[in-house]
């Protein structure tokens, strides 16, 4: 250990879940920033870690005092742990590592939750690639800040406190030009949205966020932008919820249409829980569904759920998915179910309400790797047999990942 009392060095053993890596310290379990597992790194406990009774203390890498081969300059030079981590920018925590290792770390996140809250018995699939590019250029949606300075740039690394950058590479080409081209202005935040039409969109939220002022009347409506997935069109809010990779939707929809497989029967009632806009509703319909059910509580969403659905002849409704399924008329019969959480996952009463309904099959499909594990565990202990499982990384150079699970009695 180094002479200062909140400089460590520590040798990094493993990878945590959300993007941080593992090391202790006199039987402390220190959480370290910018390292790769099989490092030595000297690294800077956080203001928030002081204290004894801390069960765990945190630190970011300032120095790499023995370098893992898979290291790499990083994808964001702004965000390498040669600047002071104050200075770094959030979102790329695995720009440091190479690509096909950053794949080797999510599985193994994705093993350590499986094991820990799904039971025994449960391998984590490879997490494919999506395209054969260096994993740059991806991001069609970017969210800015700006302070009360009037700087604009994203935050740092686990703080709200904004860093101007000069440049954006996982972002799309277009969108980092727009962000480059970004006037300060008011505080608040801005959305830089390229949908499928490839012209960028400055979303500045506080206008959305905010009421408008009394006698200015009601806020105007959000634009409405589209998005192609094969031969469908989908409309959906410039500012509401799309995946944010390019082919995100597409590869996702071709992933639950396999798994589903021949477990849609045209005589029952298929479901699409926490549905968006449609999309994997459209996917039980390609899959021969004939009456479907999405469900989301997002009442703007489900409008365009309506209107990009209205060819199938599919029922949308707002409501939270756990409210929703305790009003389902006993005796439905009911075929597949899409369920697409978000990222907290659906949880146990939404898992005892979808037991209770005793669907054909659901195709789960997951952003978070631990929320996937416990509702997994939750199926499992009713009796539900994980039977296909497979992971995609949609979100290169961060700790994020995609899976799309297949549950069956």
């Amino acid at each position: 250990m180094t002479s200062s009392p909140n400089l460590l060095d520590l040798d990094i053993t493993g990878i945590a879940h959300g993007g941080t890596f593992i090391a202790r310290h006199e039987g402390r379990v220190v959480f370290v920033s910018d390292a790769v597992p099989g490092e030595r790194v000297r690294a800077r406990l956080t203001e928030d870690s002081t204290g004894e009774s801390k069960s765990f203390w945190r630190a970011e890498t300032v120095e790499v005092l023995e370098a893992s081969p898979h290291r790499r300059p990083h994808i964001w030079a702004e965000a390498d742990v040669s600047r002071a981590p104050e200075d770094r920018p959030g979102g790329a925590d695995l720009g440091h590592i190479d690509l096909e290792h950053q794949r080797v770390l999510k599985r193994q996140v994705l093993t350590e939750a499986l094991d820990r809250f799904a039971g025994p018995g449960l391998e984590a699939p490879e997490i494919e690639a999506v395209d054969s590019t260096d994993g740059t250029g991806w991001r069609t949606r970017v969210t800015l800040h700006v302070d009360d300075a009037g700087l604009v740039g994203p935050f740092a690394a686990r703080s709200h406190r904004v860093i101007p950058v000069g440049t954006h590479p996982l972002a799309r080409p277009a969108i980092a030009e727009a962000a480059r081209r970004l006037a300060g202005g008011e505080a608040g935040s801005v959305d830089l949205i390229e949908p499928g039409d490839g012209e960028v969109r400055v979303v500045r939220r506080e206008r959305m966020d905010q009421r408008p002022a009394r006698g200015q009347g009601r806020r105007p409506a959000p634009e409405v932008v589209y998005e192609q997935v094969g031969d469908r069109r989908f409309q959906v809010d410039a500012g509401g919820f799309w995946q944010v990779h390019p082919r995100a939707a597409s590869v996702l929809d071709a992933a639950v249409y396999g798994v589903l497989d021949d477990h849609v029967d045209p005589d029952a009632t298929h479901f699409d829980l926490y549905g968006g806009v449609g999309l994997f509703a459209a996917t039980l319909a390609d899959r021969g569904a004939t009456d479907i059910v999405t469900v989301e509580s997002s009442r703007r969403a489900t409008a365009h759920a309506q209107r990009n659905l209205a060819p199938l002849d599919v029922t949308a409704v707002t409501a939270r998915v756990d409210r929703y399924l305790a009003g389902v008329p006993a005796g439905t019969k009911a075929g597949a179910v899409v369920l697409d959480p978000p990222r907290a996952g659906a949880g146990r009463a939404v898992v005892d309400a979808l037991d209770a309904l005793a669907p054909e099959a659901i195709a789960y499909v997951a952003c978070d790797p631990v929320a996937l594990a416990r509702d997994l565990g939750t199926f499992r202990g009713h009796g539900w047999n994980v039977t296909t499982m497979r992971g995609f990384d949609l979100f290169p150079h961060s700790h994020h990942f995609e899976v799309v699970a297949l549950l069956t009695r």
